[in-house]
């Protein structure tokens, strides 16, 4: 079981997980969207093409760029 825990909340949490490059990455249905907002930054990688990002927002803490 992988866990994306910040500011004691747990933001994503699935047994069926991929670690690529040290990152783990969730199925989107196991992450709590409740606490992510669309950012609007985005990058390129060879293996994927264009990634997109989320913002995290946990009691009026943000962390820009978290997902």
């Amino acid at each position: 079981m992988a866990k994306a825990v910040w500011n004691g909340v747990v933001l994503a949490k699935s047994e069926d997980y991929e670690i690529v490059e040290g990152n783990v990455y969730f199925p989107p249905d196991c992450v709590n969207r409740e606490f992510f907002s669309e950012s609007d930054h985005q990058t390129r990688r060879p293996w994927k093409g264009m990634a997109s990002y989320l913002n995290a927002e946990v009691d009026g803490e943000h962390f820009k760029n978290a997902a």
